[in-house]
């Protein structure tokens, strides 16, 4: 493939700066597309807020001339290939694919023949032939799979993964058509190591579900072992060490104080929707884990508050410690944090919560939220500490060897003032 071709990426996150950099890479002429001006801003400065993208690696993206910040879909004129990869949020519990519809429309008056249109945005089997292909084809005046192209990739982005990145981690691929197939794969092809192409847009957006919703699942299995466990005595994070140990037929999931990000507490919800939409079903599963999941963060307002209660203490007008905002452990992505309901819980009890992580950026910090840093001043001014994500760059030692009583959602500590979840 000619790589000097013009690929536009829209939507300039998690998900979509990462393809953008190693299109560049690779040698694609890249316009990253973003209605969010102070992200654009950003990037035209060549600051990253993505952990995955250094902003050295950025810079280089400007520096080369292949890439083009914007907010502007005039510069989407004549490309090649264009990769949605917009957010797809619930909205009062149901699928939102507001943005995923309004891409499409501002794309579409750019389509040329022999344009590719890819989409990436997690969503439910049926988007692409029947809300995507609608909207370029009527925007374009062309047929898709005949003019144009349209295919589906599931993004497997997982932030912070040193391990398996953008271009290792294997990529699913699917056409609209035999011929659509074929320019969705070369293109992908070009960026990772391995493509997986399955049969149409249907199975490559149940894939992403489907890999989800497994881990939804078992997360949640976790988690109310967890409080069954504790309630029973039984170090759970002793049973789960000793049952990885078997080198088959089991699969390690540790429980948490809740499920966070743009993935686990919104993508098997879009396939709980779509069954009942579509079937008239409960997908009983996914509502159990849902509700197991969404009320882990009660549970630990519980038990920070039974640890106060221990030292003859009260939660309200108590002054709590919280190490770790971030939804995963080394990023500072903070979307459905389940430290964003915790804060929320504690608050209503009174609580004065102080948060700590210097990942977070300034502008995604939790409103009227105090900040501070982890050292042992702060750990003794407090009442309680809450540790929430265990980032690498934390010195956890401060919280082991303090007399101030600790939770540890994350096994991570093990002071004698430590409870684990």
């Amino acid at each position: 493939m000619d790589k000097s071709k013009k690929a536009v990426i829209v939507g300039q996150g998690y998900v979509g700066l990462p393809v953008a950099m190693r299109a560049v890479e690779v040698g694609y002429d890249v316009v990253g597309l973003d209605i969010d001006e102070r992200r654009i801003a950003a990037l035209s400065q060549g600051e990253s807020f993505v952990g995955d993208i250094t902003s050295e690696e950025l810079r280089y993206g400007l520096d080369s001339g292949r890439y083009l910040p914007t907010t502007s879909y005039i510069d989407a004129t004549g490309f090649d290939f264009a990769v949605i990869t917009v957010p797809t949020p619930l909205k009062e519990s149901l699928p939102d694919l507001s943005y995923i519809t309004d891409s499409a429309k501002a794309l579409a008056q750019f389509i040329t023949r022999g344009a590719t249109v890819i989409l990436e945005s997690t969503t439910h089997p049926g988007t692409t032939e029947e809300l995507l292909v609608p909207i370029l084809e009527a925007g374009s005046g062309l047929t898709a799979d005949v003019d144009f192209y349209v295919g589906y990739s599931p993004e497997r982005i997982d932030p912070g993964n040193k391990v398996w990145g953008f271009v290792e981690t294997p990529k699913v691929v699917s056409g609209l058509g035999p011929e659509s197939l074929v320019r969705v794969k070369d293109f992908y092809d070009s960026l990772v190591e391995r493509t997986v192409p399955v049969g149409t847009p249907r199975e490559a957006e149940m894939t992403k579900l489907l890999e989800n919703t497994f881990r939804h699942v078992n997360i949640a299995l976790v988690n109310e072992l967890a409080v069954y466990a504790h309630a029973l005595g039984i170090d759970l994070w002793e049973s789960i060490d000793a049952a990885s140990t078997k080198p088959f037929g089991y699969m390690k999931f540790v429980p948490g104080p809740g499920v966070g990000g743009h993935c686990l507490p919104v993508d098997p919800s879009y396939l709980s929707w779509h069954v009942r939409r579509q079937l008239g079903h409960a997908f009983r599963f996914v509502e159990l884990a849902n509700d197991i999941n969404d009320h882990m963060p009660d549970y630990v307002v519980r038990r920070l508050l039974m640890s106060l209660n221990n030292v003859g203490k009260p939660l309200k007008g108590s002054r709590i410690l919280m190490v770790g905002l971030a939804y995963k452990k080394n990023t500072g992505d903070v979307r459905e944090a389940p430290s964003l309901r915790i804060r929320e819980l504690l608050e209503e009890f009174g609580a004065i919560v102080l948060g700590v992580d210097d990942l977070v950026e300034d502008h995604h910090w939790p409103k009227e939220m105090l900040r501070g840093k982890l050292d042992a001043e702060t750990v003794s001014n407090s009442d309680a500490v809450l540790l929430v994500t265990d980032h690498d760059y934390l010195d956890l030692n401060i919280l082991d060897n303090s007399d101030v009583p600790v939770l540890d959602t994350k096994n991570a500590l093990k002071g004698a003032s430590v409870e684990h979840l």
